[in-house]
């Protein structure tokens, strides 16, 4: 069960629409109203929210193109293992 929940992932992950989505997602949360949403003088663990922002925001978007470089050598796996049976 485990194992095909992951494969699904991976191969949903690998549509081209997901990729236009996650970057449209992107741009969307480094813009004007977020940006000014977390633009307060609030500080956690003497970090102004914006910069933990911004830091999480980057965090993640690495997270997610390694998710995407993932489903792709999972997919080419895949397609070679089909091509050598």
């Amino acid at each position: 069960m485990r194992m095909k929940l992951k494969q699904l992932l991976l191969l949903s992950l690998r549509t081209r629409e997901s990729w236009v989505i996650f970057f449209i997602l992107g741009i969307i949360m480094m813009n004007y109203p977020f940006i000014s949403i977390f633009n307060k003088p609030i500080y956690f663990f003497d970090l102004p929210l914006l910069y933990l922002y911004l830091q999480l925001g980057w965090l993640i978007s690495i997270f997610v193109i390694f998710l995407f470089t993932k489903a792709n050598h999972f997919a080419d796996k895949n397609n070679n293992h089909k091509g050598r049976s």
